[in-house]
């Protein structure tokens, strides 16, 4: 009988109600089990890296990766802007306009890309790498970053592919990719060391170059078979259509600069206060606790599309029983991070070793930060898929002005704790405006700058 009662509520789950929901449920528990496996994957990946180089060296590759999540400015919102108007042109079945809008952002971003390609490789010998990333007497640092820019650059046009997956509402594929991607480097990772030893090159060519070349495979693979219609091709490049690419993107383009200033600084931050290898202590507090961030993240990133779509149908009853259902799974992932914080010590043990020490305190403000985070998620989702992201802007903005200078503070003042406060006070005030915001568009009550 009960077990006749669990089928039955499993099949209402996924076969009742509006098929918008059902399809965002099914991406939800497809992408959920994928992402456990990204997880456990990233979990066994970190102390195998560290010991494949050593922490400072595995510092520096940290610090060098939020360098390098800056050069995601150079693509000027053009994923984010593609992401609202091919949902749009995809839900009123316009696939002659869906092309043309792929074509057209795969062709301008390579053209921006190469452009800042050729200028970064003229200047790169003439900066001192080893000064930016304090690391002592390390060679080489000026060709690794040459290579590592170049792989990025290639990656921000190649991962346009996860942009079109998310518009068709097809998240889980997206993620699909990204753990493949991610189980090849944990295997070669593994097979280097116990073969070569530990070079900060090879690692950069494992952990950077294996998930494009994956992504890439992927990319022939869906737009000659399933995305046929909407493939890139030259004859569908109407630069005439950049311009509403980039007038839905600037925005976007100004947020995503302001989140980068907001959560990719603390490397360098604290690689330059402490030295790299403190960065790794951070990041491995960071990696135990963002695993709830990614899980959550899993559940409300189908909606973005999904709210684009509702919200072009006008369906607005659904657009506030989806946000009210959001608002609930948050609060159970929030216990769920707490009881995290209560294992971490134990946690931290079986998966590190005893050779590295990560303090309770750090921790602790690493779990509400985390918390903070996924409040704002909650409520961020729906405001970019409805295109109400002025307010955002401005918030954002606010906040990367404040946010090096009071990390840089409260770093001198209470050490590596001090970057995590820094990030948990912005990110709990962020998470309050978002709130009121997202409550007056569902409620009908959004005016000014809140409707914008």
């Amino acid at each position: 009988m009960m077990l006749q009662t669990i089928q039955n509520t499993v099949t209402d789950f996924f076969t009742r109600g509006h098929q918008r929901t059902l399809t965002a449920k099914k991406n939800i528990i497809k992408s959920v089990f994928l992402k456990g496996g990204s997880v456990a994957i990233s979990l066994v990946l970190l102390p195998l890296t560290i010991n494949y180089v050593n922490p400072a060296q595995f510092g520096i590759w940290l610090t060098l990766s939020s360098i390098m999540v800056w050069a995601a400015f150079f693509d000027l919102g053009l994923g984010s802007g593609l992401r609202n108007k091919l949902a749009t042109a995809l839900a009123t079945n316009n696939y002659e306009l869906a092309r043309i809008y792929v074509s057209t952002t795969y062709a301008v971003l390579l053209i921006v890309l190469s452009v800042f390609f050729l200028l970064f490789y003229l200047i790169n010998p003439y900066i001192n790498w080893t000064s930016v990333l304090n690391s002592g007497a390390t060679t080489g640092l000026n060709n690794l970053v040459l290579l590592m820019v170049g792989l990025f650059f290639l990656q921000f046009i190649i991962q346009l592919m996860h942009t079109v997956l998310g518009a068709d509402q097809k998240t889980a594929d997206s993620t699909l990719i990204n753990v493949a991607g991610q189980a090849l480097v944990l295997l070669v990772i593994f097979i280097l060391t116990k073969t070569i030893p530990g070079s900060l090159n090879i690692l950069l060519i494992a952990m950077a170059g294996i998930p494009l070349v994956v992504l890439t495979v992927a990319s022939i693979w869906l737009y000659r078979g399933r995305y046929k219609m909407i493939a890139p091709s030259f004859g569908f490049i109407k630069m005439k259509h950049a311009g509403e690419l980039l007038g839905t993107g600037s925005i976007f383009l100004m947020i995503q600069f302001g989140i980068i200033i907001v959560y990719e600084t603390d490397n360098i931050v604290i690689t330059q206060l402490f030295g790299p290898a403190d960065v790794t202590t951070f990041n491995m507090a960071y990696k135990l606790f963002s695993v709830m961030l990614m899980l959550l993240t899993l559940v409300v990133a189908p909606l973005w599309s999904a709210f684009t779509e509702a919200f072009a149908k006008q369906e607005h009853a659904w657009i506030k029983s989806t946000l009210q259902k959001i608002t609930q799974i948050f609060g159970a992932f929030s216990l769920l991070t707490l009881l995290l914080l209560a294992l971490s010590p134990v946690l931290y043990r079986l998966w590190l070793g005893k050779d590295h020490f990560v303090p309770f305190s750090l921790s602790v403000l690493m779990c509400f930060y985390i918390i903070a985070c996924m409040w704002q998620a909650t409520n961020v989702y729906l405001m970019n898929g409805l295109g109400k992201i002025r307010l955002q802007l401005y918030v954002i903005i606010a906040s990367a002005v404040l946010n090096v200078p009071l990390s840089i503070w409260l770093g001198k003042q209470i050490g590596l704790q001090g970057i995590v406060l820094s990030n948990l006070l912005i990110c709990t005030v962020m998470g309050l405006v978002f709130q009121i915001q997202a409550n007056k568009i569902v409620n009908g009550t959004a005016t000014g700058i809140f409707n914008k």
